[in-house]
């Protein structure tokens, strides 16, 4: 605000006189007002044309901000209708996301795998077709295709979709077993299908698997009690052990397991008792063998057509093994009992066997005595046993 010099009057703009005194205002006052008044004009002009900026990059962050929100919008109805498997609705959607923000990259994601999720939905369809008519093998190598595709994926729908697969793999491996068991494997197939049936987290898969284990057991079972009534005790033993490999908790091979080893000890037992019983009764028989082996049957003097004095006899062996080379050693007595001579003769036949009879002769030429007054006594009997 300027002043008149002469009165002190306010002096606005554009003004050459004072409006109060009339006197003209002088020139250096007046040319003050007008370059103050152009000062001001020349500021003006870059804070409106700022104003004006600030303005229009406010609104087009609003703007941006808004696209952005509707973008978040249609990813989280896309999402949604991907949850409840509406595909097609979940692309439309996700398209819209991308249309009112470009670079919404996790919208694209989605995009792409509700292309892949269809095309999964069309293989499962594919795989139960599969089942049904059992031909497992390639409906097995297809949910392990399906599987794999979703290795790079993550997120609620995508578990769903692989809670599908597992579900629907492990409908698969329980219609496989139950087919193979139609069939009536033999024991070691049945083993084989137990790990499978116990590896699949279903109800159906648990009542399968007992049943598979049930069969084992009664195998088992039975196979090592008739090792067990052939005194086969560790062959029935390594049959309940492996069976116990798969019913780790059966009651009924625990039970037959400890009754084998008790078979097993009493077994044993009684095996080291008849082992002793026979080497004693070896020994018992040894004896009788080389001390009383031989039975003597006749001993009998007579004369011989010749008038010579005749020893015959006859032995019999009461040995329980063959012997050979007996000697009957033998005296003829007087009739007061007094010794004439005493002889050996060798029996014939040389080799006698259990319960047979050998004889024995011998001709006295020198003596001349009455028979009647003469008796022959045997003193000794000596052998050889064949073993």
């Amino acid at each position: 605000m300027y002043h008149c010099p002469y009165c002190g009057t306010s002096v606005k703009e554009n003004e050459e006189f004072c409006i109060k005194c009339g006197k003209q205002l002088p020139k250096d006052v007046v040319s003050r007002i007008y370059n103050k008044n152009k000062f001001n004009k020349l500021w003006y002009y870059p804070v409106v044309a700022a104003v004006i900026i600030a303005s229009s990059a406010g609104a087009a962050h609003l703007f941006l901000k808004n696209q952005s929100a509707e973008a978040k919008e249609f990813y989280r109805q896309g999402e949604q209708q991907l949850l409840d498997k509406n595909y097609d609705q979940a692309r439309d959607l996700f398209s819209q996301a991308i249309d009112h923000h470009g670079n919404f990259t996790t919208a694209q994601t989605s995009l792409e795998f509700v292309d892949l999720a269809i095309n999964l939905e069309n293989s499962l369809n594919k795989i139960r077709h599969l089942k049904e008519e059992q031909n497992f093998q390639e409906a097995t190598a297809m949910i392990n295709d399906a599987a794999s595709a979703l290795r790079n994926y993550d997120g609620a729908a995508v578990d769903q979709i692989i809670e599908d697969i597992e579900e629907l793999q492990s409908n698969i491996k329980i219609e496989e077993l139950k087919a193979t068991l139609a069939q009536e494997p033999e024991i070691e197939e049945l083993k084989l299908m137990l790990w499978v049936a116990e590896s699949i987290n279903h109800d159906e898969a648990e009542e399968i698997t007992q049943y598979i284990r049930d069969q084992i057991i009664d195998f088992s079972f039975s196979k090592a009690s008739e090792q067990l009534n052939q005194k086969q005790f560790n062959d029935a033993q390594l049959l309940v052990e492996d069976g116990l490999k798969y019913a780790p908790q059966s009651e009924k091979l625990e039970s037959l397991q400890a009754t084998i080893e008790k078979e097993k000890i009493s077994f044993e037992t009684a095996q080291e008792q008849r082992i002793e019983q026979a080497i004693n009764s070896a020994a018992v028989e040894q004896e009788f063998n080389e001390n009383d082996a031989i039975e003597l049957i006749t001993a009998d003097l007579e004369k011989n057509d010749q008038n010579n004095l005749v020893v015959k006899g006859e032995v019999k062996s009461a040995a329980t093994v063959p012997i050979n080379s007996v000697v009957v050693e033998y005296s003829i007595l007087s009739a007061n009992g007094s010794e004439i001579l005493t002889n050996e003769v060798v029996i014939y036949p040389d080799l006698l066997y259990p319960d047979e009879v050998g004889k024995f002769e011998f001709t006295h030429y020198e003596l001349d005595n009455e028979l009647r007054n003469l008796t022959v006594e045997v003193t000794k009997i000596t052998w050889y046993t064949e073993l």
